[in-house]
């Protein structure tokens, strides 16, 4: 999503040593990296922008032919980038999703599975436009660090519900904010 947009904006300004920087996403529309709906076109042109282009950029969205062949490369091109993650960036959209783990979707149950390897899943999201590539749970928890950035306030509403215990099939991002191997930070702007 667009969410994001500012805090690249802010963050490519950042004085560190962006040579040193890899940076990877948690989900990408299994769109072509040109077009509007692209997670990877959305960071390099407000991220990726001056210093910060020097960062090492492994995007998820490759030549294979669907999304479920796509995981797999994906997977593989991941293993290039040094684990643990100093940090995971994760959105949340107003259905209580975040990266493509998807309340519904098929891909859910596997996507979720703390017990599988770090990775990659194709997602077909019954009322999101667009088949995906996701991280799966264990990937995004691979981290230092875990931080959910969420604006507006039906996005709080939401968040406020994920933090009480209930189903996380209801609310995927519930198994971000209720593990305890990773600290999570949240990021709210109104």
């Amino acid at each position: 999503g667009r969410t994001p947009v500012r805090l690249f904006e802010q963050l490519r300004e950042e004085q560190i040593d962006w040579a040193q920087v890899w940076i990877t996403l948690a989900d990408e529309r299994w769109v072509e990296t040109s077009s509007e709906e692209s997670n990877e076109r959305l960071v390099r042109e407000h991220l990726l922008v001056g210093p910060a282009a020097a960062a090492r950029f492994v995007g998820l969205k490759n030549p294979a032919s669907t999304p479920e062949a796509g995981a797999d490369w994906a997977t593989r091109a991941l293993t290039r980038v040094p684990r643990p993650y100093d940090v995971v960036l994760l959105g949340m959209g107003e259905d209580g999703h975040t990266a493509s783990l998807f309340p519904g979707s098929l891909a859910l149950s596997r996507g979720l599975d703390t017990g599988a390897a770090p990775g990659c899943l194709a997602v077909n999201a019954l009322k999101a436009p667009h088949a995906r590539v996701s991280l799966n749970l264990r990937a995004l928890l691979d981290a230092r660090r875990v931080v959910l950035h969420i604006e507006g306030a039906a996005k709080w509403q939401v968040y406020q519900r994920a933090r009480t215990s209930g189903s996380i099939a209801e609310l995927p991002v519930r198994a971000v904010l209720q593990q305890k191997e990773v600290p999570v930070d949240v990021f709210w702007a109104p």
